[in-house]
């Protein structure tokens, strides 16, 4: 029996046997997580953010952050209780609604008129802000420039084509002495088909050194059950700060 399945052009099978844009669309996000397909979710605090929180605050208190991608990660509110004020920007509606309800936090929702479609959901005490939107959409008109950033494993779901505009958008809502937390990794990108996408050391230099200061915090092997089941055999992690 031939169970071979015929592969249109401009699509790839993923992870999970389905048809998608080889280039993910918003629509494919979306889709990802109406269908719970989210394996890239982590039920836990990332342990690199709480390692490298200070180089992010710089001595500062209360500092503005953003999260772009943000899904409904654990770090918003693990932020959100050291005393930051937390915004995320995430296309998929479902991701927003799940983090407050898994996270037992009243919201308000309302309309983001500079971006027609987009809608904010705001806790209680206003110190979370969820921006239901494309990342492209959101500027600093919206909600102005941050202190800090972190940006987990956000550029690396990119498509690469898109990468070098992510980078330049990125800078234009980095208030002055914004620190930038970056988590990438890097790994054989002919072994898999992103994302997440491969961005090694010199990729990152081409995208922000001409604007930005970059430093290597951190390189460890993060090489899971999870990597391996995709057929790699090594994946690095690595940790920079962009100021």
């Amino acid at each position: 029996m031939n169970t071979q399945i015929d592969i249109p052009k401009g699509k790839k099978l993923n992870k999970y046997g389905e048809l998608e844009n080889l280039e993910l669309t918003a629509e494919d996000w979306i889709a990802r997580w109406e269908k719970k397909h989210i394996g890239f979710h982590k039920d836990e605090i990332h342990r690199l953010l709480q390692k490298y929180l200070p180089n992010i605050l710089n001595g500062r208190k209360q500092i503005n952050v953003l999260l772009p991608l943000c899904g409904k990660s654990l770090d918003i509110k693990w932020l959100h209780d050291q005393g930051h004020n937390v915004v995320g920007v995430e296309i998929s509606k479902t991701a927003i609604e799940d983090f407050f309800t898994e996270q037992n936090l009243s919201y308000t929702q309302e309309l983001v008129p500079e971006i027609p479609g987009a809608e904010v959901f705001k806790s209680s005490d206003h110190r979370i802000s969820l921006y239901n939107c494309n990342i492209f959409n959101f500027s600093s008109l919206i909600a102005g420039k941050f202190d800090g950033i972190w940006d987990c494993k956000s550029l690396v779901a990119i498509n690469p084509p898109d990468r070098q505009r992510y980078a330049k958008h990125m800078t234009t809502l980095m208030a002055e002495g914004c620190c930038y937390l970056l988590d990438s990794c890097t790994f054989n990108q002919d072994k898999i088909v992103g994302p997440p996408f491969s961005v090694p050391q010199h990729a990152i230099e081409d995208l922000f050194g001409q604007s930005c200061n970059i430093q290597l915090l951190e390189s460890l092997d993060a090489l899971t059950e999870q990597q391996i089941s995709w057929g790699l055999d090594s994946f690095i992690e690595e940790i920079y700060l962009i100021k």
